[in-house]
C-alpha cells in the first residue's frame, strides 16, 4: 500500500497546524486528518466524530504502531515541504 496523494491545508493556529487528506493506492481517500502541535511535538490526529456523551471516536485509524508511524512520517514530511514551498514563494 502507498500514499499516492497528500493534500494539505495549512492553518495559522497555535495548535492546529493543518488539515490533511490522503489517498491510498489512487483508490481510497481519507479526509479529516489534522496536524496538531502537542506538548511533545507535532503529531497526526485521525478523523473523528464527537459522540453524544462528549467523547470522541476515531472514524478511521491504523490498527498497529508501525502503520501509524508510516502514515505520520509521510504526512509530516509533506507538511514540512509545503511550509518550505510557501516560504520560497513569499
Amino acid at each position: 500500500m502507498k500514499i499516492t496523494e497528500v493534500r494539505i491545508s495549512v492553518r495559522d493556529d497555535d495548535k492546529l497546524k493543518a488539515f490533511v487528506s490522503i489517498t491510498l493506492d489512487n483508490c481510497f481517500v481519507i479526509r479529516g486528518l489534522k496536524i496538531i502541535q502537542g506538548n511533545k511535538g507535532m503529531f497526526v490526529a485521525m478523523p473523528c466524530r464527537k459522540r453524544p456523551d462528549g467523547s470522541f471516536q476515531d472514524l478511521a485509524h491504523p490498527i498497529n504502531n508501525e502503520t501509524r508511524r508510516w502514515i505520520e512520517d509521510e504526512i509530516l514530511t509533506r507538511y514540512r515541504q509545503e511550509l518550505e514551498n510557501q516560504t520560497l514563494v513569499t
